[in-house]
C-alpha cells in the first residue's frame, strides 16, 4: 500500500506542528510545512503531495492564493481547507475554487482519518 504524502500550511506554527504529529501517527508522510500561501504553492510544486492541508486566513499570501495557484498547476490536486472562517463570502469563494474538502476548526480527527482512508 502506497504511503500518503502531505504538506501542511497554517500561519500558526503550533497548529502545524500538532497537525503534522497527528498525520505521522496515522502513517502519513509530511513532506513540507509552511506558514503562508506562497510557501504552499512552492511546496506543492516541489513535492507534488497526495494532499495539501491548508488554512485560509494567513498574512501576506492567504489560503485562497494557494488554492487558486495549486489549481492552476493541477486542477485535480487534493486540497483540504481547514478554517475557522464561516463567512458567506468565504463560502462563495470556496465554491468557485472547489477544495477537495473543508474542515471547520477545531477539526475533527475522526473526519480527517476518514478522508485519508479515501485517499
Amino acid at each position: 500500500m502506497k504511503t500518503i504524502t502531505a504538506i501542511v500550511i497554517d500561519d500558526d506554527v503550533d497548529t502545524v506542528d500538532v497537525f503534522c504529529d497527528y498525520l505521522q501517527i496515522v502513517a502519513v508522510t509530511v513532506l513540507g510545512r509552511g506558514h503562508n500561501g506562497k510557501i504552499a504553492v512552492e511546496l506543492y510544486q516541489k513535492y507534488n503531495p497526495d494532499v495539501v492541508f491548508l488554512d485560509l486566513m494567513m498574512p501576506d499570501y492567504d489560503g485562497f492564493y494557494a488554492l487558486e495557484n495549486i489549481r492552476k498547476i493541477n486542477p485535480a490536486a487534493r486540497v483540504v481547507v481547514v478554517t475557522a472562517d464561516l463567512r458567506k463570502d468565504t463560502a462563495d469563494r470556496l465554491s468557485i475554487l472547489k477544495p477537495t474538502e473543508v474542515f471547520i476548526k477545531p477539526y475533527d480527527i475522526n473526519k480527517i482519518s476518514e478522508l485519508l482512508k479515501k485517499i
